[in-house]
């Protein structure tokens, strides 16, 4: 939508005005730089447009910046530089988004640059890159050293070339730079910037009868001419078969996809190489949508709502007249998804666009799928698998209104909508939808309901198992809250089975990490033909290797953890900085032959299920599995048409994935995820164990069972599990953190302090906490101790964990002030080289 404010105009009535744009550039540096408006660009360029801009050194690189500020004040303390290039005859970013830039880099307290960069999908960030031309006004010979002389030989033979071509056209240990540096000096080449867009259509070849032959008669005449000629008449009648071009001759302009033409053999090929030749066919490209190959097509599904979830839409739509924000509390399995379907529906219905963000990539590709068959290909895709030349395609189908609905991960919520009237956000409760590196640090749910504030628009939390934070504002009354508590299609809650592992181990009667009651599940389930989910939430054979001689244990070299075992692989591997080892055969301390792996993840449970069932047919969902693009929608088909009897997988597999055959959940590990060092451990060890325990018995007639492997069955929150009693848990949750002081009592911003040397990131860190102490007192302010991993990356951790109110303090402030302490620390001389990370609303 063109704003005409957003267009400078220019008067010459009186004298010519030099007009300078305010740009964001995508680097991390806390503010705006100022570059001088070209004359001829003045009267086109508009607040939101990419522009190319030059940054750094004279000669150095150059930028892609967004217009956020047109006016005619030069800046102080620098000279600006000229814009170098319009990208966008209408703007790809709104009005709405560049203020969302800027409350996200206030809120989240990084730069607006880095906001950008983390917004924009590659796609639309041009890249470029240095290349080399031999200067034609070149004519002093003698100046040049034999080195050079033969450089500038090979770049006579070329328009130009880049330094990476130069160096291996002179080869390995030629100094390539120092040669183009001592040639610029003597003036015998030019170093330029070749710019180019990384986002590339997607072109199609395509054929169609030349003209002439659009006429009947014509087509006669050339079908009677190739008589003599049945190869190249029947490539012809294949195109008129395609094309019914007789009763509609205007569908030949459009033509036909080249390969339909010449895929059966080299004969039809070579036919339509002469026909071509011949100017019967004539050849041409168009672009082509890369979503064009989808099974989206015309919308066939019609969604049909029970009486509970009809109550429901109808409960929300009502609440939407008095709150902007509803919470939809439904346990697993009661069809939220087509309550959702059913808003999206009236939403579009009144001409608004809509955003649905969903935690997973997982749970994408299998909800798009039942999306397509009611929207069809109305409806965008937005998340990280696809390429950027995708991602870019679903930006600008955003802009031109060709997606009035887009579902995606949480960086949709960066997506240029200007008319939203709806935002959904599934699983609210999923700690993927908050971003930990790089920065910005954000929550999409936060920043859902900030970009639905600016827009008007009405956002709807779904869960299962609610955030402790958005149900309490629920029940304060700030937000709406709607129950569903029926399952769909009248399918019962799964029973749950707490199983007993020190008992087990005591009788003898586990099988590695296989209790007999899980073992005996799974042979029976198999029996009748259904299928089953094992949870581990620990991806890898084991988690460490162990010598039991000298008990030597693998480390990273890099980070303060141990290496994981991926036998698949046969390597070690730090799953914090990627640093891989082979697998040592005899210990590297003692010289023993007795190293052994210790506990297990998803890879050793694939593996010893292959031995007990080695007629059944397993499959693995986690992070090493699914790399590949396609990966997730590949084992979601397979495990959906039946192919598989066991997934195993990690917490990908509890984010609302539905398969009606699924009767039997197990659970490993449960007691870790329950003991684990934070203060939200509790709630998300419950709504971990219940999100995977809902993937069992989802078809009416059959009730599912979980089988819960822990040491200790007393557990209240495995009780609570049991009795699916999330209100009790909300109570007893809420009590403590009031009494502790943490959310939804405080906002929390943790700082971590990062250094090679110990020492030096031990100092900066007492000192940034101490001056906080000192301002906001030692309640507010926990730190520095180190965490649990205290050395990633060759870099030494320390936190500080800063504990606001929510009522009683400033928060802008106190983040101001914040910052104005941090940058004290970055700008010591002798702490230069510290670090500081900052995550508001830590998770």
């Amino acid at each position: 939508m063109e704003n005409k404010a957003n267009t400078l105009f220019l008067s010459f009535e009186s004298e010519e005005v030099t007009f300078f744009a305010d740009l964001i550039l995508p680097i991390p540096v806390p503010k705006l730089f100022t570059y001088r408006v070209p004359r001829g660009m003045a009267e086109v360029l508009k607040i939101g447009a990419r522009v190319i801009v030059p940054f750094g050194k004279k000669n150095g690189r150059v930028l892609t910046a967004i217009v956020a500020k047109l006016h005619n004040t030069p800046p102080t303390g620098y000279q600006a530089r000229y814009i170098n290039e319009i990208l966008d005859e209408y703007p790809l970013t709104t009005s709405y988004q560049l203020e969302l830039f800027k409350w996200i880099s206030e809120y989240y307290m990084c730069c607006i640059g880095e906001v950008m960069n983390v917004a924009l999908p590659s796609g639309l960030k041009i890249s470029s890159q240095s290349k080399v031309q031999f200067n034609p006004d070149f004519d002093y010979p003698e100046l040049l050293t034999d080195f050079e002389a033969t450089l500038l030989t090979e770049l006579k033979k070329h328009p130009a070339l880049s330094y990476e071509e130069l160096e291996r056209l002179m080869g390995e240990g030629s100094n390539v730079a120092a040669l183009i540096k001592s040639l610029v000096g003597k003036k015998a080449i030019i170093v330029f910037e070749e710019v180019r867009e990384k986002y590339i259509p997607k072109m199609v070849r395509k054929v169609r009868l030349h003209r002439t032959y659009e006429e009947r008669e014509q087509l006669l005449v050339l079908l009677q001419r190739l008589e003599k000629l049945p190869k190249q008449q029947e490539v012809v009648m294949r195109y008129l078969s395609h094309v019914p071009m007789q009763r509609t001759p205007s569908l030949n302009q459009k033509g036909l996809d080249k390969t339909i033409l010449n895929q059966d053999d080299e004969l039809s090929q070579s036919s339509l190489s002469t026909l071509i030749k011949n100017q019967v066919f004539e050849t041409f490209e168009v672009i082509q949508p890369r979503f064009a190959d989808t099974d989206a097509g015309t919308p066939q599904a019609e969604i049909k709502l029970t009486d509970a979830q009809r109550a429901a839409s109808v409960q929300i739509m009502s609440q939407f007249d008095s709150q902007n924000i509803v919470l939809l509390h439904g346990i697993t399995g009661s069809g939220k998804t087509e309550v959702y379907i059913d808003l999206i529906q009236q939403a579009l219905s009144g001409g608004s666009q809509v955003l649905y963000l969903l935690p997973e990539i997982a749970l994408t590709t299998q909800i798009v799928v039942r999306l397509q068959r009611v929207f069809g290909d109305k409806m965008g895709i937005y998340h990280s698998k696809f390429s950027d030349n995708e991602r870019v395609e679903v930006w600008k189908g955003v802009v031109s209104e060709q997606y009035q609905f887009v579902v995606g991960v949480r960086s949709a919520v960066f997506l240029p909508f200007d008319n939203l009237g709806l935002i959904i956000v599934d699983e609210e409760h999923e700690t993927s939808y908050k971003q930990h590196d790089p920065a910005p640090r954000y929550h999409a749910r936060d920043v859902a309901i900030m970009l639905a504030h600016w827009q008007q628009a009405k956002v709807l939390l779904g869960s299962a198992t609610p955030s402790l934070e958005t149900y309490y504002q629920a029940k304060q009354g700030r937000y709406g809250l709607v129950e569903l508590f029926q399952r769909f299609g009248d399918a019962t809650l799964p029973n749950i089975v707490l199983v007993n592992v020190q008992q087990e181990k005591k009788q003898k009667t586990m099988k590695q990490e296989f209790s007999s009651a899980l073992l005996g599940a799974l042979e029976a389930n198999m029996e009748r033909k259904e299928q089953s989910i094992l949870f581990q939430n620990r991806r890898g054979y084991s988690p460490y290797m162990q010598c039991e001689d000298c008990d030597w244990t693998a480390e990273c070299t890099n980070c303060a953890v141990s290496l994981t075992y991926h036998q698949r692989d046969a390597e070690l591997r730090c799953h914090y900085c990627g640093h891989k080892e082979s697998v040592p055969r005899v210990c590297p301390t003692c010289g023993s032959t007795k190293v052994k792996t210790i506990g297990f993840g998803t890879e050793k449970l694939e593996d010893q299920l292959q031995i007990f069932f080695p007629q059944s047919r397993v499959l693995r969902m986690d992070l090493d599995t699914t790399r590949a693009k396609n990966a997730y929608q590949q084992i979601i088909q397979e495990f959906e048409g039946g192919q598989v009897d066991i997934l195993v997988g990690t917490q990908m597999i509890t984010k609302g994935l539905d398969f009606d055959n699924v009767s039997l959940v197990g659970i490993f590990d449960a007691d870790r995820l329950i003991h684990f060092p934070d203060f939200r451990a509790t709630e998300r060890a419950f709504q971990m164990i219940t999100q995977v325990s809902g993937r069992a018995g989802r078809r009416a007639g059959r009730q599912g069972t979980v089988l819960i492997q822990t040491s200790n069955p007393q557990q209240p929150v495995l009780q609570k599990v049991i009795e699916n009693n999330y209100k009790g848990l909300y109570e007893e949750e809420l009590q403590e953190r009031q009494n502790f002081n943490y959310p939804p009592f405080c906002r929390l911003i943790k700082l971590t302090v990062r250094h090679t040397d110990r020492a030096i990131s031990q100092q900066a860190a007492s000192r940034l906490a101490t001056e906080l102490t000192d301002a906001l007192g030692s309640s507010r302010v926990l730190g520095p101790e180190e965490p649990l991993v205290e050395r990633i990356r060759n870099q030494f951790l320390y936190d500080i964990l800063i504990k606001i109110e929510r009522d009683k303090v400033n928060i802008k402030a106190v983040k101001t002030f914040i910052q104005d302490r941090i940058n004290d620390i970055l700008t010591d001389k002798g702490l230069r080289q510290v670090s500081i990370v900052t995550d508001v609303d830590c998770l």
